[in-house]
């Protein structure tokens, strides 16, 4: 099943490294990172569990919370937590799903036969607290993922749902951005008293209104 952006996110209950999961019950009222790794006691997915570990607190800030899965069951994933924290010096701090049954996976479209026809490829689903899916990215299972870019996307979601504001190329939480053109000129006064620089009508840039 090809899950778009906008989508609710499917519901289920599974396995995991902290017991049965409800997912949605789960998420509650949080945003949620959930990404899935192609297999238990592999190179790139230990070093990855080991940064989202390390980086809890700033999931925590920004009201988010981390589910991994694989398609291991959850003895194999237990064990290999504490590889996890002898290698990366963070133990395993969030729930790893253990979908064996491929139930996650089948729902979230986590195999891609032409890839791997077993193993799952490693996908990212942001999604937020009214549990729509907000992003998704899939990577190869060779590549590790870049999760500075999931922290500075869950930044930009959260501000462009606050504020008629999107983000532009490369921007981090502080640098300018940039006026919806659904605002106008006089509406943009009222809204971003400060002022702006315009580039073009249609590329005004302003300081981040909540940092302003």
């Amino acid at each position: 099943m090809a899950l778009h952006l906008g989508d609710t996110a499917p519901d289920f209950t599974q396995d995991s490294t902290e017991g049965p999961i409800k997912f949605h019950e789960w998420a509650g009222d949080s945003w949620v990172i959930l990404f899935s790794h192609p297999k238990d006691f592999t190179p790139v997915c230990t070093t990855e569990l080991g940064e989202v570990s390390r980086l809890k607190p700033e999931f925590e800030k920004r009201n988010a919370k981390a589910i991994g899965l694989s398609v291991d069951p959850v003895e194999d994933h237990r064990n290999w937590a504490g590889d996890i924290e002898e290698t990366q010096g963070h133990g395993l701090n969030f729930p790893l799903l253990a979908d064996a049954d491929r139930t996650v996976s089948d729902l979230y479209d986590m195999i891609h036969p032409n890839a791997n026809d077993t193993l799952t490829v490693r996908s990212v689903f942001i999604i937020d607290p009214n549990k729509k899916i907000r992003l998704t990215i899939t990577y190869p299972a060779s590549t590790g993922r870049n999760f500075a870019e999931i922290l500075r996307v869950i930044d930009s979601l959260q501000l462009t749902d606050d504020q008629k504001v999107a983000t532009p190329v490369n921007w981090t939480d502080g640098d300018d951005c940039i006026i919806v053109p659904s605002v106008s000129n006089e509406q943009a006064k009222e809204l971003f008293p400060q002022g702006w620089d315009e580039k073009k009508p249609y590329l005004r840039m302003v300081k981040q209104p909540n940092k302003a």
